[in-house]
């Protein structure tokens, strides 16, 4: 592979960040990182010994350097080829047949209401939506299960406050 840009240079004082950059400028595509790693050890003429030491680097590198963006799966291209609002989507792009999930128009118009969420909420908390739940002097919702815990044999409740005026008595 011939790089224009580095004509004239000692291939000895380029960065492996440089010619990978270099490469994925002049073939536009994004490359997984062993034959990005491969194509660059090429170009340097690196040895295996040479390469087995400096490939941490340079994936270190290209994770640290804001010209390259990882797409996932081990792929990377340039940042320059993606607008910001679109690099979310090329990330996440391989789950969207999971995501798809039939949704309805709520009384308002907004249609990101997941209808089995819904009624997954409804019958894993067991109250219905308007429906009055008891809460107990802080406003958290007190079910069955919380007054049960309360009427334990052989414990007793003790009152935070009166705790503390005891450690205050033995302090003194």
């Amino acid at each position: 592979m011939e790089l224009k840009q580095f004509d004239g240079q000692s291939k000895n004082e380029l960065a492996m960040v440089d010619v990978a950059h270099a490469i994925l400028e002049q073939t536009g595509e994004v490359t997984n990182y062993n034959d990005l790693l491969v194509q660059v050890a090429e170009y340097l003429e690196l040895n295996d010994n040479e390469l087995e030491t400096e490939m941490i680097q340079f994936y270190t590198d290209l994770n640290i350097d804001g010209r390259f963006i990882s797409l996932g799966s081990n792929r990377w291209g340039l940042r320059g080829w993606y607008p910001i609002d679109s690099i979310d989507e090329e990330i996440t792009h391989d789950n969207d047949e999971e995501d798809e999930k039939p949704r309805r128009k709520d009384r308002q118009g907004f249609d990101d209401v997941d209808v089995e969420e819904l009624d997954d909420e409804e019958e894993e908390d067991g109250v219905d939506y308007g429906e009055r739940v008891a809460v107990d002097e802080h406003g958290v919702m007190v079910d069955d299960e919380d007054e049960e815990d309360e009427n334990i044999v052989g414990l007793t409740v003790v009152d935070d406050d009166d705790v503390l005026d005891d450690e205050d008595e033995e302090d003194e």
